[in-house]
């Protein structure tokens, strides 16, 4: 799987660290006690180890149960490589909700974010010298003429184009940090449940009056195809493919997908450094993010454990849930358990089936956990080198270094191609790549010269054609196709390339417990949003099983290291135990 580990350290490139170190995590416990108010399965994802600290804030004692070595889930800092430190699965941050940032005092316990500017980069393979590119950035002016080398006309729509956009996403927003209405309670609930209900739907309301007189043209955003919604606004191709990856990223999906456009609007919701859209790198990699908020869960009392793996949710009298047992035979007593988990694991595999409705249980078995996405890290000796805007002659990095680089995103056709090839059980064979450098902003990634690049590549279907598996042959050749895109782009980039760790969508379900190696615990398809996520009437964060709560990104609102399902999940929670 890491294909390339031994093959060598380049003169310039010293390795600072023994082979296989792992990282340290503050604010570890040392003891389990057998019993607390809370137990929170899996540290994971970064934001949503918010909960604990909520939790121990608000009286409960609260412990933190990860199965993996490392915390924060796929938000972590592994060395994958002697001396580089990679962000090994999620890699940027913008997601996270600001009260959070606030609330846990984030900066104070070691949170420095790297924002990045200009943010996107997106070469052409073209017959002239050099090729052109796309750079944009949040200099309006400056983003607007790179624009214009494709379309004087999309150079003008651009602005209305962004204040368009922020408009719908200033009208959503508020949805993301409140519990989706219990519909169920709205038909079948007594008079207190009914009138909880009505109020859960008053943020739902809000966004519809905000939107006003758009609605209709807003509506189509979230139900459309986004290559539709392009086309109403841009002509150029490479403007339009390179805003279209933000609605496919991580979605087994075209961009002729209907509802396509939702997940475009998810990846520009977040707020950086106050610059609504911005996303940036994580000083000491999304690992340090983990960090930050252990920090802050610990120092507010929580007790945070590694290694220490969950096999299934203990239910007492009533059915209700009153703790895990370990994978060891320990049992843990608890008046609340709250998963961050899957739905597929937390419900499938961790509850006890007989205490599940069985339209619940086939619901979550029938969630589309479709992934398309290989991640691969990589170590060089050397910055990649672009055709389209050659390296200074003193190596050091261009501002277009600490983008996101979308190579193979010439055109939405292309994206389309790659797509239809994985629907058919074969790996792209021009895959979209989304390349990022996060040691230019970061240089104690990796060590002197050398960089860590990030590739997050799709689309590669979770099963190949003809039933084979994704096997050591089989991702290699996937990798070497990759690295050959990025040699046409950037000439010399295969030989800068010091070591490799390939993550495949059944590599990311069995390393990070991302259901088929999904990155948002199941798709973010209008069908698995708000009302129905995880399953029609379970949207609350609470499950079947009293006393027992859904926090990680299979709830609402969905994916990324947003915080916000951890946060809402606490709140629930704490709503519920002041009853009992």
């Amino acid at each position: 799987m890491a294909a390339g580990l031994g093959a060598r350290l380049p003169g310039g490139c010293a390795s600072r660290w023994p082979r296989g170190r792992r990282l340290a995590h503050a604010g570890l416990a040392t003891r389990l006690q057998r019993e607390y108010d809370a137990v929170v399965i899996g540290a994971g994802n970064g934001g949503r180890g918010s909960r604990a600290a909520y939790l121990q804030q608000a009286g409960l004692r609260t412990a933190v149960l990860e199965r993996r070595h490392v915390l924060g889930g796929a938000a972590v800092t592994e060395e994958i490589v002697p001396g580089f430190k990679f962000s090994r699965a999620s890699y940027l941050l913008s997601l996270l909700r600001p009260q959070i940032y606030a609330e846990l005092e984030l900066q104070r316990h070691g949170l420095r974010v790297l924002p990045r500017d200009p943010y996107s980069f997106t070469p052409l393979l073209e017959d002239r010298s050099p090729p052109r590119s796309l750079l944009l950035g949040h200099d309006a002016a400056q983003t607007q003429r790179q624009i214009a080398q494709f379309s004087p006309k999309d150079a003008q729509a651009y602005p209305e184009y962004e204040a368009f956009m922020g408009g719908l996403v200033a009208a959503i927003d508020p949805l993301l940090d409140a519990p989706p209405a219990d519909t169920a309670a709205l038909g079948r609930g007594s008079l207190l449940q009914r009138l909880r209900a009505l109020r859960a739907l008053r943020p739902l309301l809000r966004a519809g009056l905000a939107m006003g007189r758009q609605l209709p043209r807003y509506y189509e955003v979230l139900t459309a195809p986004i290559s539709k919604v392009l086309d109403h606004w841009f002509e150029s191709e490479p403007l339009k493919a390179t805003l279209a990856t933000d609605a496919v990223i991580g979605a087994m999906a075209s961009p002729r997908t209907p509802g396509s456009g939702y997940v475009l609007l998810h990846h520009v919701m977040g707020t950086l450094e106050g610059q609504r859209g911005a996303w940036g790198y994580v000083a000491g990699g999304m690992g340090a993010l983990s960090q930050a908020i252990t920090s802050a869960a610990a120092a507010r009392g929580a007790h945070i454990f590694a290694e220490k793996p969950v096999s299934r949710v203990l239910l007492g009298r009533h059915g209700r849930a009153r703790g895990v047992a370990l994978q060891d035979g320990t049992e843990v007593r608890s008046k609340v358990v709250l998963s961050n988990a899957s739905p597929q694991l937390t419900f499938l595999e961790l509850t006890p089936q007989e205490q599940l409705p069985k339209d619940f249980v086939q619901r979550i078995q029938q969630v589309d956990t479709c992934s398309p996405v290989t991640k691969i890290n990589v170590a060089v000796d050397r910055l990649p080198n672009f055709l389209a805007a050659p390296n200074a002659r003193d190596g050091q990095p261009l501002p277009h270094h600490q983008c996101s680089i979308h190579l193979n995103c010439e055109s939405t056709q292309l994206l389309h191609q790659a797509f239809a090839e994985a629907s058919d059980g074969h790996p792209s064979s021009r895959p979209m790549i989304e390349l990022c450098i996060p040691s230019v902003l970061d240089p104690g990634l990796a060590p002197r010269g050398c960089h860590v690049v990030s590739l997050f590549t799709q689309y590669t279907p979770p099963v190949l054609a003809g039933g084979r598996p994704w096997d050591e042959a089989a991702r290699n050749a996937y990798a070497d196709t990759v690295f050959n895109c990025i040699e046409a782009y950037a000439p010399g980039f295969k030989a800068s390339v010091v070591g490799r760790d390939v993550l495949t969508p059944p590599d990311l379900q069995r390393i990070f417990g991302l259901p088929g190696g999904n990155i948002f615990h199941g798709a973010m398809s209008l069908d698995q949003l708000y009302f129905a996520r995880p399953a029609p009437s379970y949207s609350g964060y609470r499950s079947p099983v009293p006393g027992l709560y859904l926090c990680g990104s299979g709830a609402h609102p969905g994916g990324g290291v947003m915080g916000a399902a951890g946060r809402n999940a606490a709140r629930v929670a704490l709503e519920d135990f002041r009853r009992l």
